[in-house]
């Protein structure tokens, strides 16, 4: 038999305070007034086609692809129409806000940091002993074994094992510095020599540099990165005051 237990809007704010995130809340309440008022400050407008876009988008992303399923979600999450409504325009203003503030410094800052946006294709295993992982180095620099075979019998994990060690596509913030220094100063392809970390000894065949272009995905990621900087600098100069929540 189920049981039926009610939550209020005074449990919400109880289980808030007592989860630590009222600071979090804190910020994003600030943080948005932050955006509302640049924005206006700046003149940005919001245009009804970007708005029936940008629900389209929201409504995609969430999968609500019916009247019925798109209030199940409303309800789920608290939100009204006029609250789907507003989320949609915050989030449309919030992107112009963006652009605004940062497209034409988007390429300058990809030529400046284009080094932290290549990846890398590697392979990889990890050995507890550096001599057998010195040993299987030489052993195929002299052809004796070849890296797949490396993998095939030391990598105790099935799948990885199955992909031969394939670590797939990675950027510097994925690796270890000691491991991204030694991968990304590499000479594809390369076999590194064993490289030893608290992890254990990596042992990795570095396939191919992937070297970034400023396409439409970066240039967001970039704009994002730099909003996000800005507006934390915009809050770390606002002075805020908290009521207290009994």
């Amino acid at each position: 038999m189920s049981k039926f237990l009610a939550v209020s809007q005074d449990d919400i704010i109880n289980e808030i305070k007592l989860s630590c995130q009222i600071p979090t809340i804190v910020k994003s309440i600030i943080n948005r007034r932050i955006i509302i008022d640049v924005a206006q400050e700046t003149g940005i407008k919001v245009e009804t086609e970007e708005l029936q876009e940008a629900a389209d988008s929201l409504r995609m992303m969430n999968k609500l692809e019916n009247a019925e399923v798109t209030w199940s979600w409303l309800q789920k999450h608290g939100l009204s129409l006029d609250d789907f409504e507003e989320l949609v325009y915050y989030n449309v203003l919030s992107s112009k806000l963006a652009e605004h503030l940062f497209a034409d410094k988007v390429e300058q800052f990809f030529v400046e940091n284009q080094l932290d946006y290549a990846q890398i294709v590697m392979y990889e295993v990890v050995f507890d002993d550096l001599d057998l992982a010195m040993e299987m180095f030489y052993a195929i620099q002299e052809g004796e074994i070849s890296f797949p075979e490396v993998a095939h019998q030391y990598i105790q994990n099935d799948e990885i094992r199955r992909c031969g060690g394939y670590k797939g596509i990675l950027s510097r913030i994925n690796l270890k510095p000691e491991i991204s220094t030694a991968v990304f100063a590499a000479t594809p392809p390369q076999l590194l020599k064993p490289i030893v970390t608290s992890k254990g000894v990596h042992f990795i065949n570095v396939e191919e540099i992937i070297i970034p272009q400023l396409n439409k995905t970066l240039h967001l990621k970039i704009i994002s990165h730099l909003f996000s900087e800005w507006l934390n600098q915009q809050f770390e100069k606002t002075k805020i005051e908290v009521e207290d929540i009994c």
